[in-house]
């Protein structure tokens, strides 16, 4: 409501927004003190050119307000930048799908015979021309994000930005220029980056992470996946399916936070197609053999006993971090989780500085999914202008994990829904099935399996009813 009556505050006698320029207190040191008389303020400054960030942006263009994107890509470890769209365009979703349905086409290929194509066997697999199809798919959608904010009139600026007070931040290009930007409002839509182990030797100087494996120009080769999100099993799924020797090594279970029997079925699948697995295992140390190989060494921590191997490439796949280090928060008095580091929010994605905003990845108790960060900027944007009061609901958000037998899910697990209402109120419906493309190619469906949970009122059992689904 805070926000709607500054939205109205601001409009004139003709409905249309009359915006003020913000005063900016204090200054910044070196380049960025002299910039400070030419300063260029904005209805709406967005930190961050990902799904969200640039959705909000757009929106807020489109709707009458001065906007401004800024976003900067610290290069990975390795060395991998990539341009304006953040995670999901460039090392997330597009790249992901396109190289699995690389995989998926390995296995239409082997089902053809069985529906009258003669495909001589075996077919065998170009990673560089691939590669290089996908990456350059990715920076057309890079070129596109631009041309758009350009079309909208939104200014995009290409520096690493952090807070030097509640409206002011300090960009800096890469060549070490500093810009000072003011706005009435700040959205921060920075996302997060993928975390390396860095207490085990060698981790960050020999190991890769999703921020690199999408931009190889070579086959990673015989791999080594640490971890077990949903992001390492979708890259160990379509590795093995590109023909290539993938181990996943994992600590506890899979796909932790879904339902734990669906879990077991997409990597039991997985095993099936040929991708092995390392269970309550963590590796201690990672080396560089003289041919250029990775020797890893790991513990069984049900044995207690410690095994080495060789691979070619070792993706750590075991969480990600938000991108708040570098944003200088304290300096506008913006909250962080002390656990998560993430931005603290409430449900109108409002941080603890009342005309900051923080939506996507970055923000605390958010789904890190693409299409509910584009849809809570685009509402923000729209009660920024006044023109809604709907706020984003989170509840029941589907998603899908793209492994090779791909895993859709929406609401509770069974294990929350046992744990949040007990397990004498939740009654299972569940079954195996074969889908149609299976049956001529005789494909195993042991994994394939719907299950819907259903919770029981007062009343239901013995009324013959059946069970209110959540």
């Amino acid at each position: 409501m805070a926000v709607m009556a500054m939205a109205a505050a601001l409009r004139g006698p003709s409905g249309r927004f009359r915006w003020r320029t913000q005063a900016t207190a204090g200054g910044v040191r070196g380049s960025a003190r002299g910039a400070a008389a030419g300063r260029q303020d904005y209805n709406l400054l967005v930190i961050g050119g990902g799904s969200g960030g640039l959705a909000c942006a757009k929106e807020a263009a489109q709707l009458g307000m001065k906007v401004a994107v800024v976003d900067y890509v610290e290069p990975s470890p390795r060395g991998t930048r990539w341009g304006l769209g953040g995670t999901c365009v460039n090392v997330g979703c597009i790249p992901k799908k396109l190289i699995h349905q690389a995989a998926l086409l390995g296995g239409m290929i082997r089902d053809a015979p069985h529906y009258g194509w003669d495909v001589a066997q075996p077919v065998l697999h170009d990673w560089r021309k691939m590669a290089e199809a996908v990456q350059n798919y990715v920076k057309s959608l890079n070129w596109g994000h631009r041309v758009q904010l350009q079309d909208r009139k939104v200014k995009y600026f290409n520096i690493k930005a952090s807070f030097v007070n509640e409206h002011t931040i300090c960009g800096v290009t890469k060549g070490g220029k500093e810009t000072l930007l003011s706005a009435e409002h700040i959205v921060i839509a920075t996302g997060g980056r993928p975390k390396y182990p860095t207490h085990i030797e060698g981790a960050l100087e020999y190991g890769i992470t999703s921020d690199d494996i999408f931009w190889l120009k070579e086959s990673p080769g015989k791999t080594l996946v640490v971890g077990a999100s949903y992001v390492a099993l979708e890259c160990a799924g379509f590795l093995t399916g590109l023909g290539l020797d993938t181990t996943v090594m994992m600590r506890s279970i899979p796909l932790r936070g879904f339902d734990q029997q669906m879990s077991s079925l997409v990597t039991e699948y997985m095993a099936s197609q040929g991708t092995r697995f390392l269970k309550h295992c963590t590796p201690s140390r990672v080396q560089k053999l003289p041919d250029g190989q990775l020797q890893v060494t790991w513990e069984d921590l049900t044995s207690g006993r410690e095994n080495m191997g060789t691979f070619s490439t070792v993706l750590w796949a075991i969480g990600r971090i938000p991108e708040t280090r570098s944003l200088n928060l304290e300096n506008a008095g913006i909250n962080t989780s002390p656990n998560s580091q993430k931005i603290l929010v409430d449900a109108q994605e409002v941080t603890s500085v009342p005309h900051i905003y923080a939506i996507g990845d970055v923000a605390e108790g958010r789904p890190e999914l693409t299409p509910t960060a584009i849809m809570a900027g685009k509402l923000l944007a729209r009660r920024l202008c006044g023109q809604s009061l709907d706020v984003m609901d989170y509840s029941n958000v589907p998603t899908t994990v793209f492994t090779p037998l791909e895993y859709g899910c929406v609401g509770l697990s069974e294990e929350e829904a046992m744990a949040r209402h007990g397990e004498e109120h939740v009654e299972v419906y569940h079954a195996y099935y074969k889908p149609l493309e299976f049956t001529v190619a005789e494909r195993d469906a042991s994994q394939c399996y719907i299950k819907v949970r259903g919770l029981l009122r007062a009343g239901d059992a013995d009324s013959g009813h059946p069970p209110h689904l959540r």
